[in-house]
């Protein structure tokens, strides 16, 4: 009989399941469910029902296990990623109160800054926490509930993040692990405990709503029968601690040892690494999370890729096909075309006011096909903001392995190589979240099972390159973008004053 993983990926727009052999690491099975948005909310506000996951989940599940004629004995555990910082609200009962806001939601500016000020300001609040207190956060989200919504605040009984409702559903254990834990901006993330200052500033009875911390290598618990029944699984099934997308991520990409770099290029970006020691800028601009190996992993987020690349893509009626193949006849540089991409505001740097700026329009690039190169360019440029960051607080990369949409383009990776000057490279298994939520769960299984088992043991064994697809950067461009980026960091910092005017122009 195969023994059997099932690794879940909870997204914004979808959940994807794999069905993982334990022992080869192969992918026997994959589904995949799409959901949306809750539609016509006010400005920045970005929410979905909870359940719009679980029943994705659930399905995607049975349509996996069907696709792989996997009977429920041959499932030994489950790993779930979900997308970062979500606010999941539960009663006293383990209802949902409210649609959970989401990592994107722009909308808590004035908590953050409620926050912050109690906490002593921005230094203070990173001696605290280790980060700064963004809109992205969880712990803005909480206050802006207790603002904005009284009576589901005096509702509010549990505080649960998208991957931990997930696992709530799977074993009725109300539990975090530390990795997404620290994306709430509620935990010292040096000490990997709750921090108690964050907590009064928000509410001092908020300790009390909080779940149990639990590391990376424990089980969220046992498959409960509920909900072993919809899926046609054993209660015997372990469910590991899981993480949020980009630490399951980095375990899906191999990113278990210094000097790998992960990128994501998908509707956001992020790009993170592994590092033994926290890694807390000062400046507060790279995340200083866990991961979800007992270590830590700086990382950096933008808001904007693909949004930005698709919106040029679909207004230009292309195929993705097409849209690589024409950016591959325009020079790196776009003849000077540059696009500051804060679509939907931005995160890294943190400019929740910004909007998408093109700087350089005329009558020769303003065409087809410099326009979606520019796209592609201003998007990199913006994650390499970050990039140079983290660098310049020690980590140093030597190979970034890229993910998501974007990796797919030769032509893009090709960009990314140059732009980030390093080598690029792709991966057998795409899925990285999904793949990594498996693999966790393989780690989690092992060792409960007495086995003295590394995840670098696990990562090195499963993990592979693809190495016909790998890319150097061409020492021509990279200058190019030398250029582009100091160009593209000096229209950031000289419109943050012109994003707030026009904010409020646009909200009056």
């Amino acid at each position: 009989m195969r023994s059997l993983l099932i690794g879940i990926d909870s997204g914004t727009q979808s959940t994807k399941v794999l069905v993982v052999d334990a022992n080869t690491g192969k992918v026997v099975a994959s589904a995949a469910q799409t959901y949306d948005l809750i539609a016509n909310l006010p400005p920045g506000a970005k929410e979905q029902h909870p359940s719009a996951w679980r029943d994705a989940t659930g399905s995607a599940i049975r349509q996996a296990l069907r696709q792989a004629k996997a009977s429920g004995a041959e499932v030994k555990a489950i790993g779930v990623s979900g997308q970062q910082h979500g606010f999941v609200p539960l009663d006293a009962r383990g209802e949902v109160i409210r649609p959970a806001k989401l990592w994107c939601d722009t909308t808590t500016t004035a908590e953050c800054e409620q926050i912050t000020e109690r906490l002593g300001g921005p230094k203070a609040t990173i001696k605290a926490l280790g980060n700064a207190v963004l809109p992205g956060f969880t712990a803005p989200k909480i206050l802006w509930l207790k603002n904005h919504e009284p009576e589901n605040y005096r509702r509010l009984a549990t505080v649960l993040l998208p991957h931990d409702y997930l696992n709530f559903w799977l074993t009725g254990e109300r539990v975090m692990e530390y990795g997404d834990a620290s994306g709430t901006a509620l935990l010292d993330v040096r000490k990997r405990t709750w921090c108690g200052e964050a907590l009064d500033a928000i509410d001092p009875e908020l300790a009390g709503k909080l779940p149990r911390l639990i590391s990376s290598d424990q089980p969220a618990g046992r498959l409960q029968a509920s909900t072993a029944r919809q899926l046609d699984l054993n209660t015997d099934v372990l469910v590991s601690a899981g993480g949020g997308d980009n630490m399951m991520g980095a375990i899906g990409t191999g990113n278990t040892r210094a000097g790998v770099i992960t990128a994501s290029f998908g509707t956001s970006g992020t790009i993170y690494a592994c590092a033994e020691k926290p890694v807390v800028d000062p400046k507060g601009e790279i995340a200083a999370f866990c991961d979800s190996t007992n270590r830590w992993l700086p990382l950096l987020c933008t808001m904007n890729v693909t949004t930005a690349t698709e919106m040029v893509r679909t207004s230009l009626g292309w195929t993705h096909e097409k849209f690589s193949a024409t950016i591959s006849r325009v020079p790196a540089g776009s003849g000077g075309l540059l696009l500051l991409p804060y679509l939907e505001g931005e995160r890294t740097p943190n400019v929740p006011a910004g909007t998408g700026v093109w700087l350089g329009v005329n009558s020769h690039t303003y065409s087809d096909d410099y326009l979606a190169r520019a796209a592609m360019e201003g998007v990199t440029l913006g994650m390499n903001y970050g990039l140079r960051r983290i660098t310049k607080l020690g980590v140093v990369p030597t190979q970034i392995r890229a993910t998501g949409g974007g990796a797919k383009s030769k032509a893009w990776r090709q960009i990314m190589a140059d732009v980030f000057n390093t080598e690029v490279v792709t991966l057998k298994v795409a899925e990285g979240a999904a793949y990594g939520a498996a693999l966790q769960a393989l780690w989690c299984w092992r060792r409960h099972q007495g086995e003295q088992v590394s995840i670098q043991d696990i990562t090195d064994k499963f993990i592979e390159v693809n190495q016909h697809e790998t890319l150097q950067p061409d020492p021509h461009n990279v200058k190019v973008y030398e250029e582009l980026q100091a160009l593209q960091d000096e229209m950031s910092a000289s419109l943050r004053d012109v994003f707030e005017k026009h904010r409020r122009f646009v909200t009056r």
